[in-house]
């Protein structure tokens, strides 16, 4: 692949972290979610409640955010509450555990969760620069040790 492509594709991804940043989807306080945390990333100031509504068989009926922060992790909550919407809790603690490692690159890799959420790691790949710059790896995260931490039913998440 050569250098113009790689630009190419590193253009795109801004493009739709800014977009997913200045026009969040489920951007919301669902008044029918009982589970809740908030997460905290103290570097960035990243501040995120995340609302979840399970449904039979532990599956994501509804997931949802408020907050502020930065453009990656407005990005990443936005991504991340519509693809786990209809997946189960193990679905979700599988691709947040595949999620963590294309972005760390720390741990084992899962490639069962990679393979079995190909779709939902392609979509998700525009966020995998932040391996580059460790700090913001915390950003593209939060949203997801805070729905984790929601799920499990601990109220707070943290980067720290």
């Amino acid at each position: 692949m050569d250098d113009g492509m790689d630009d190419d594709i590193r253009a795109l991804y801004q493009e739709v972290i800014l977009d997913h940043g200045k026009n969040p989807r489920n951007f919301r306080h669902p008044e029918d979610a009982p589970l809740e945390a908030h997460g905290n990333n103290p570097l960035c100031g990243d501040k995120l409640t995340v609302y979840v509504r399970l449904g039979d068989g532990e599956k994501i009926e509804d997931a949802a955010f408020e907050g502020r922060g930065c453009a990656i992790s407005i990005a990443s909550a936005s991504m991340m509450t519509g693809i786990l919407r209809g997946k189960t809790v193990p679905e979700m603690e599988r691709l947040f555990g595949a999620f963590h490692h294309m972005c760390t690159g720390e741990g084992e890799a899962d490639a069962a969760a990679a393979e079995e959420f190909s779709d939902e790691m392609d979509k998700l790949r525009v966020l995998s620069g932040v391996k580059q710059f460790p700090m913001r790896v915390k950003c593209a995260t939060l949203a997801w040790h805070t729905i984790n931490a929601a799920i499990h039913d601990q109220h707070d998440a943290t980067t720290e």
